[in-house]
């Protein structure tokens, strides 16, 4: 897979109180991914992107919402979500990653 790709894999992010505890108890990072990528191409993008060891990577997708905009009625894209769990002793640090990316 090309480090190009793999740099476009990982969207954003995803921080709720649910994935909060799954960082806390269970070394679990989600993250909002591309959607059309697969487990292996969010493995190797992670493994690259914070110089971790993955250990599993579970994958769901979310639907869209259907929103009112004004008068019209609309619906928000369809997204992909993934939790990784990462071994034992790892971790990820979202803000030294940030400052060190600027």
């Amino acid at each position: 897979m090309s480090r190009e790709r793999l740099a476009t894999v990982l969207v954003a992010p995803h921080i709720t109180e649910k994935t909060a505890l799954a960082m806390q108890n269970g070394n679990q990072y989600a993250f909002k991914v591309r959607r059309d990528a697969n487990k292996t191409e969010i493995r190797q993008a992670v493994e690259l992107m914070f110089d971790v060891k993955v250990t599993g990577v579970n994958v769901s997708n979310e639907p869209g919402k259907d929103r009112r905009f004004g008068n019209r009625l609309g619906r928000t894209q369809d997204w992909k979500k993934a939790y990784v769990k990462l071994a034992e002793g790892q971790a990820i640090d979202y803000e030294a990653h940030a400052s060190k990316r600027k």
